[in-house]
């Protein structure tokens, strides 16, 4: 089993599983019975979606599709007319 990637949240690891799962590659998310053990403290690093040895080259593909990077850094930039707000 090889590690194709570590979530941040219960909702990324089933939305790369079930990604993985939809190409016919199957999945494992570990992990998960670990999320309560701390009560309400955050617990971070545990949550890992596998998949077998042979399907990595295309798992890696799958999950680099998905997209599931951070929000940008300036969530104002030049080109963004929507927020309706003129220069002074």
């Amino acid at each position: 089993m090889h590690v194709i990637y570590q979530a941040d949240n219960l909702f990324d690891a089933h939305l790369v599983k079930h990604a993985l799962e939809a190409a016919g590659i199957p999945a494992f998310v570990f992990g998960e019975q670990l999320l309560g053990g701390m009560g309400e403290l955050p617990l971070f690093g545990v949550l890992r979606v596998c998949v077998p040895d042979l399907a990595r080259p295309e798992a890696e593909q799958i999950v680099a599709g998905l997209d599931l990077g951070g929000a940008p850094d300036d969530p104002i930039f030049d080109g963004d007319e929507s927020a309706g707000l003129s220069p002074a």
